[in-house]
């Protein structure tokens, strides 16, 4: 039997006593991951981002392993809630508009000793003074570095737009503005360096693309080293107790973690390892997160049909971000039809050994956006589901 094979066996067992559709989590292949991840960091600690696994009981797991501390969060509301349920150490990644939010930050201590927030703009600082409603409590802030790569002069730029922070002087002007303002405190500095931990450079069947790719990562790697760098010793000379210098993601762990001026690596996709994290040299994981839909229909030879299975994932629309059926190997979809809102018809020599009521086993193509699909994952070890455990949703709450 193919390993495949067997995977589809054991998944099949520890949900034969459950209808699909429903979500699995191999925990043997996301412990294996979560090892992975500490690995390549070398010593350096890995915050959790939690976007990527949004799953209490999952995050709770992973920060009780070694060479695992603190969360990356994506919303000021993910952020407090967490706060609340224990979780300490959270980063907001992202900068928040929610005022009501940061009220109950600035007015609650355990609230704002636990929650660093996100700023690039003093505008920023602006909206939560005038959100404070009274409150008092100082406000934890981290930095964010544009990690783009820009050539010819900034005519060109590669990588996401996100913070318009590029400069170690704008870095530390805008470290001065906080050292300055009553009720802040500046303790990080944050870059995420996506063009190069979150684009694969092994894209099958493009050798040229993927060569590409590999060159302007090495390129966009070194440059950015020598920037990051600088940008922490200038804001250093501002806020000499910086707390920390977070950077990374799944795909560019070891590279992040070799630099001096970081401090902690950060990653969550890596746990879970979707579909987008197949075109990788750097590192190799194993799927552990997948979503299961039932055969309804066996319209005709070589096709059936299950129910549901459109979940595309954000990003530039394309087929990359749809998800894939993975167990059994060798189906794929109508090109006519794609995933569909409800059904979806598959092709493949393997359909004709399916019955009604068989599970397809899919992969979604990103990580923690397969739970806002599903109220629970199904936790399996072996064989056997060994828990169940709500995701974010699940416990009622849809962040994003």
């Amino acid at each position: 039997m193919t390993a495949p094979a067997a995977a589809r066996a054991r998944y099949d067992r520890a949900t034969a006593h459950l209808d699909a559709p429903l979500a699995i989590v191999d925990l043997d292949a996301f412990d294996a991951n979560a090892d992975d991840l500490v690995r390549r960091a070398a010593g350096k600690p890995v915050r959790v981002a939690s976007k990527s696994v949004r799953c209490r009981a999952l995050l709770e797991r992973v920060l009780a392993r070694e060479g695992f501390q603190g969360i990356m969060s994506f919303t000021l509301a993910e952020s407090l809630w967490l706060a609340r349920s224990g979780f300490e150490d959270i980063l907001l990644a992202y900068p928040s508009a929610d005022r009501a939010g940061f009220a109950e930050l600035t007015a609650d201590p355990k609230l704002a000793r636990a929650v660093a927030v996100m700023v690039d703009d003093p505008a920023q600082l602006d909206l939560i003074d005038a959100s404070r409603d009274g409150g008092r409590e100082v406000v934890r802030v981290c930095l964010e570095l544009d990690t783009s790569l820009k050539l010819l002069g900034g005519r060109v730029r590669v990588g996401a737009r996100r913070s318009p922070l590029h400069s170690p002087a704008q870095l530390a002007e805008l470290a001065r503005s906080v050292a300055r303002r009553p009720g802040f405190r500046l303790v990080g500095i944050m870059a995420y360096e996506g063009h190069v931990a979150g684009v694969g450079d092994a894209v099958a069947g493009r050798p040229l693309r993927s060569r590409a790719i590999r060159l302007m990562q090495a390129a966009a790697r070194r440059e950015l080293a020598e920037r990051r760098a600088a940008v922490v010793r200038a804001v250093r000379a501002v806020a000499p107790d910086l707390e920390f210098v977070n950077g990374g993601g799944t795909g560019s762990v070891q590279h992040t973690a070799a630099e001096d001026a970081v401090t902690e690596i950060a990653a969550g996709s890596g746990l879970y390892v979707p579909r987008l994290f197949d075109n990788y040299t750097s590192f190799t994981g194993r799927p552990a997160a997948l979503f299961a839909q039932p055969v309804v229909r066996r319209p005709g030879v070589g096709v059936v049909t299950v129910l549901g299975g459109g979940y595309p994932a954000s990003g530039a629309a394309g087929p990359d971000r749809l998800p894939v059926p993975y167990l059994p190997e060798g189906l794929g979809y109508d090109p006519q039809e794609g995933p569909g809102e409800v059904q979806t018809p598959l092709l493949g020599s393997p359909a004709d050994d399916l019955l009604i009521g068989d599970k397809v086993w899919f992969r979604h193509a990103k990580a923690g956006e397969l739970c806002e699909r599903f109220d629970a994952l199904h936790l399996i070890e072996g064989d056997t589901v060994t828990a169940t455990v709500p995701t974010y949703r699940g416990e009622g709450h849809t962040f994003l």
